[in-house]
């Protein structure tokens, strides 16, 4: 594999993270909080369509509808049922929240296994034409389309938290929910819409990155695991930040074994993690808080 190549690697992976990352971020902003199924609701949105396509032989449109509303209706329930709930009855402790929140991810992996099967499907492409060459690099059309699609989710983001009152209000109830209903805002209505907008775009980046690598019921976790990594390295002072984290994170699991060899990839992961838990914890752009 040439650099050029490796630097298409990096983008699609880079970008994948960095949607997971922003999923994150949404939910942090709308509900400061984290939810670490952000994950395996991307798994579920591309394995339950993989899955309606080549077992029940599903048109891929209806296919990709079904796993969308399903990650919707998966965010829906972690934050109306379960979080919600739990924060209620322990004083808005989140240690409860963040315990149940990590037995969700395992049972959504498990009920996958149990759902969806147990071995590895290929990912279904939305959208087909032929590949190019850039230079020394070949160019797959689901790589333009993952990264097109990323930057423009991003854009739409970014744009609607600054500009619109809906996202300026998104932000003020994750800043401080308790001043937020003293100042008569929805906070119910606006946690559950973080959440939503949140499992939308985990669904997306689960379906515009299967077709690269394939899905299954365990790969969840990985994902929650890197995008989780992605933020910490962007940080979340910015809207643009995941992206920034994404393509660091790429980037070294990308290079690094490519000059060091195969098993070096964790330890490099390891490492860039160590280094911003321990020196940068806020990450690259610092969150600014709000009065």
């Amino acid at each position: 594999m040439t650099e050029p190549q490796l630097w298409v690697s990096v983008a699609e992976s880079g970008t994948f993270y960095a949607l997971i990352a922003l999923a994150y971020l949404l939910i942090l902003d709308g509900a400061g909080f984290f939810n670490f199924a952000i994950g395996p609701y991307a798994m579920v949105a591309a394995l339950g369509a993989s899955w309606l396509v080549v077992e029940k032989d599903f048109s891929l449109l209806p296919a990709v509808a079904i796993g969308v509303v399903l990650v919707l209706a998966l965010s829906a329930a972690t934050e109306v049922v379960i979080i919600r709930r739990i924060q209620s009855r322990s004083s808005g402790s989140e240690l409860p929240a963040l315990v149940a929140v990590a037995a969700i991810v395992f049972a959504i992996q498990q009920a996958a296994g149990l759902t969806f099967g147990r071995r590895p499907l290929r990912g279904q492409r939305l959208v087909t034409f032929e590949r190019f060459k850039l230079g020394d690099a070949i160019i797959q059309p689901t790589s333009v389309v993952l990264v097109g699609v990323t930057l423009a989710l991003f854009g739409a983001v970014a744009v609607w938290i600054k500009t619109t009152p809906a996202g300026r209000t998104l932000r003020a109830v994750g800043d401080n929910s308790g001043a937020a209903r003293l100042l008569g805002l929805p906070v119910g209505r606006v946690r559950l819409v973080a959440f939503l907008l949140a499992g939308f775009i985990a669904a997306a980046a689960g379906l515009l990155f299967a077709p690269k690598a394939g899905v299954s019921f365990d790969r969840g976790l990985r994902w929650t695991v890197n995008g989780f990594l992605a933020l910490v390295v962007g940080g979340t002072g910015s809207t643009w930040a995941p992206l920034l984290g994404g393509f660091v994170l790429a980037g070294t699991q990308v290079f690094v074994p490519y000059y060091l060899g195969g098993a070096a990839t964790d330890y490099a992961t390891l490492v860039l993690a160590l280094v911003f838990f321990a020196f940068r914890p806020q990450g690259v752009f610092t969150r600014r808080v709000r009065a």
